[in-house]
């Protein structure tokens, strides 16, 4: 929960707000967001002269410090919009002093619940589109610069991207404690089968069915950029085709929405690179262990009493998927 009352979260914005649009605004409707299980989500309309703007504040929850911080993911988000991937375009930002820290961006129009998605008839002229519309967004994502940017995990010299991940898996599921036999059979897999070395560019992260915002025509945003970093681009085509995103259509492996192949030959239009689909299997694999553990370390939180949450509890009882769709996957 926000350390400040909504009265006093109101008033931070409206001074924030007009310095952003240079006069007056008044600041309407502000309530929390469900969902998001490591930021604070806010709704308002701010009226700028009168006319209504709808937004939405995005901020660090204080049960909760994943990933990059809010000042980058803004800064982020401004590079994204400039590059042509389809996002919220972000509006300004707030320090820890001023509410924050946070940051304020448009409201838009559309559906993030997978399972609507892929069954409301609402949907249905929109999902014959996503496959080759997400292989255009994760272009656009993998071409932009972010030399001068702060704040993004890289890979560390003399690593490899799929050595470094890999790395970093085996570290948190060691710290946990807990005998999972199929994840060390996949960690040994992944180690005897990466790649020597692979491109490197920017990584969403987290581009999965879940984070994209549809609606009756297609992709409208990519959210919930927290975990980008540097790495292997392929890590994204990879986790986006991953089962659990699949959300029950299974055979439709880029998001429960398309093919591989509608995926690839987008991707490699928009982006004047060949798909290699045997290192999107390899991260394809790496993404079902990654989510296998951070299933486990989410349940740990809760066992530990760190943040007692019937939905992180329940997100323990999900490992044993990733144990069955990894050893589908290795036995192929």
């Amino acid at each position: 929960m926000s350390k400040f009352s909504p009265a006093e979260l109101s008033a931070f914005l409206e001074e924030a707000a007009r310095a952003h649009f240079e006069g007056e605004v008044i600041i309407e409707d502000l309530k929390p967001l469900s969902g998001g299980a490591s930021q604070e989500m806010w709704s308002f309309v701010a009226i700028v002269g009168g006319d209504p703007r709808p937004c939405i504040l995005r901020r660090d929850s204080a049960a909760s410090a994943l990933g990059i911080s809010r000042a980058t993911e803004y800064e982020l988000l401004s590079l994204a919009d400039k590059g042509g991937v389809p996002v919220p375009r972000p509006l300004f930002f707030m320090g820890k002093e001023a509410g924050g820290p946070g940051y304020v961006m448009d409201r838009l129009e559309g559906q993030t619940i997978p399972r609507k998605i892929l069954r409301d008839e609402e949907f249905k002229p929109a999902l014959p589109k996503l496959a080759a519309q997400c292989g255009e967004a994760l272009a656009k994502i993998h071409a932009l610069d972010v030399t001068g940017l702060e704040g993004l995990t890289r890979v560390p010299e003399g690593k490899t991207p799929a050595a470094h991940a890999i790395a970093m898996q085996r570290q948190v599921y060691e710290s946990l404690g807990e005998a999972h036999p199929t994840f060390e059979l996949a960690l040994r897999w992944l180690e005897q089968h990466q790649p020597e070395d692979s491109r490197r560019a920017l990584v969403h992260g987290d581009f999965r069915n879940g984070n994209l915002m549809i609606d009756g025509s297609g992709l409208v945003a990519v959210l919930d950029w927290e975990l980008a970093h540097l790495g292997d681009p392929m890590e994204d085509l990879g986790w986006l085709c991953v089962k659990s995103w699949r959300f029950g259509v299974s055979d439709k492996p880029a998001g429960g929405f398309g093919s591989y192949a509608e995926l690839f030959e987008s991707y490699e239009q928009h982006a004047g690179v060949k798909v290699d689909p045997s290192l999107v299997r390899f991260w394809e694999i790496y993404g079902n262990l990654k989510w296998g553990v951070i299933c486990m370390l989410q349940a740990s939180f809760h066992l530990r009493k760190l943040r007692r949450s019937v939905e992180l509890a329940a997100l323990g009882r999900r490992v044993c998927e990733m144990e069955w769709d990894l050893l589908e996957m290795l036995e192929k």
